[in-house]
C-alpha cells in the first residue's frame, strides 16, 4: 500500500495541471520559470500551448499558460502578474501587435519570446524581444503557386481573397505573399471580392454567400486560414456549386481541413506546425533565461532575432500524411 501510495504521488507530480485559467508544471532541475500569455485558445494554438507545457516539462522548467481570451487589458495584468512573480522568461502570443511597447513594458526586464502575431522588427532585440514562429509571407506564396499551376493555361485569374483579422500579422504576411506571387506571374489578376473573416468559418461563409450573390465569377477562393476556407466550402455546397471545380485554399492543415482535401472539397493548405512552433519558443525561452542568444536553436536567423518554423504544403498528393 505505502508502495503505490508513492508511486501515485509521483504521478501527480510530473501531471501538466489544468484549471481554469491557466495550465502549469512542475519545477525540475533547471529550476527556469516560463510564463506564457496567449491571446486566445484555438485548435491550432491549443496544439501550440500543448506542445510548448510538453518541451518545458522534458526540459525541467515551470510552465505557466493564461489564456487572455481576446482582451489586451487582461494581457497587459498577465504580464505584469508574471513580473512580479519573477518568472525569468515569457513566452507571449499578443492579442495586437499594436500593444507590444506595452506589452514590454508591463514585463519590465524579462525577456519576451513572441509568437503566433509578430510584431515590427525594431521592436525585436537578440538575447531580449525575439520572434518563433513561421514566416507567413511563405504561406501566402505557396497558395499563389499552387493557383498558378493549377489555372495555368489562363492569362486572367479571378481571385476572392478571405483574410483574418487586420491587426494579425499573419494576415498581412500570407495577404501580401500571395498578391506579390501572383502578380509577379506576369498574368490578369482581378480581386473580385476581398474581406476580413476574422479566422471564423461561420463569417465566411456569410462572406462568399454576399459574393455569390453579385454573380461575379471566380476562379478560385484564398482564404488566410483553414476554418475560413471551410465556410466558404459550406456556402458553396449551399448553392449547389460544386468545390472540386472552384478551387479553395486555406492555411494551418488542420484536421478538417486535411479531411476536405481527402475528400475533394478543398484543393490546397499550407502545414503550420504548431508543435514545432511550440518547442522552439520554449527551446527559445530558456535560452534567453540563461541570459544567451536563441543562435543555437534550430531555425534562428543570423541577427538573432527571430527562429522560423517551415511551413509545408499540402494538397491530395501528400494530405495522408497530415492532419492526424
Amino acid at each position: 500500500m505505502g508502495r503505490t501510495m508513492s508511486l501515485w504521488l509521483a504521478i501527480v507530480l510530473i501531471v501538466v495541471t489544468i484549471s481554469g485559467c491557466g495550465q502549469n508544471t512542475t519545477v525540475g532541475k533547471s529550476g527556469i520559470k516560463i510564463f506564457f500569455s496567449l491571446n486566445e485558445m484555438d485548435t491550432f494554438r491549443q496544439t501550440l500551448v500543448d506542445s510548448a507545457a510538453e518541451q518545458a516539462a522534458q526540459e525541467g522548467a515551470q510552465f505557466v499558460m493564461e489564456d487572455a481570451q481576446g482582451s489586451i487589458e487582461k494581457q497587459v495584468e498577465q504580464l505584469k502578474k508574471a513580473a512580479a512573480e519573477n518568472y525569468d522568461v515569457i513566452i507571449c502570443s499578443p492579442v495586437s501587435v499594436d500593444t507590444i511597447v506595452q506589452l514590454k513594458m508591463s514585463a519590465g526586464d524579462i525577456p519576451i519570446v513572441f509568437v503566433n502575431s509578430c510584431p515590427d522588427e525594431k521592436y525585436l532585440q537578440e538575447g531580449k524581444y525575439i520572434y518563433v514562429g513561421s514566416s507567413e509571407q511563405v504561406a501566402g506564396e505557396f497558395q499563389a503557386e499552387y493557383v498558378l499551376d493549377k489555372l495555368s493555361d489562363r492569362q486572367e485569374i479571378n481571385v476572392v481573397l478571405i483574410k483574418g483579422p487586420a491587426s494579425h500579422s499573419a494576415t498581412e504576411g500570407r495577404s501580401t505573399g500571395v498578391k506579390r506571387t501572383l502578380e509577379k506571374s506576369g498574368k490578369q489578376i482581378h480581386y473580385v471580392f476581398e474581406d476580413s473573416a476574422n479566422w471564423d468559418t461561420a463569417q465566411a461563409q456569410k462572406l462568399f454567400e454576399l459574393f455569390l450573390r453579385t454573380g461575379v465569377s471566380a476562379d478560385c477562393v484564398i482564404c488566410n486560414n483553414d476554418s475560413m476556407a471551410l465556410g466558404v466550402m459550406e456556402a458553396c455546397k449551399n448553392s449547389g456549386i460544386d468545390c472540386a471545380a472552384l478551387p479553395i485554399l486555406g492555411v494551418d492543415a488542420t484536421a478538417d481541413g486535411c479531411e476536405a482535401i481527402r475528400n475533394g472539397d478543398m484543393a490546397f493548405t499550407v502545414y503550420q506546425s504548431g508543435s514545432g512552433q511550440g518547442h522552439a519558443a520554449v527551446d527559445a525561452a530558456i535560452q534567453l533565461a540563461e541570459n544567451k542568444d536563441v543562435k543555437d536553436v534550430e531555425g534562428s536567423t543570423e541577427d538573432g532575432k527571430f527562429v522560423w518554423v517551415d511551413f509545408e504544403r499540402v494538397d491530395s498528393s501528400n494530405v495522408a500524411n497530415y492532419g492526424k
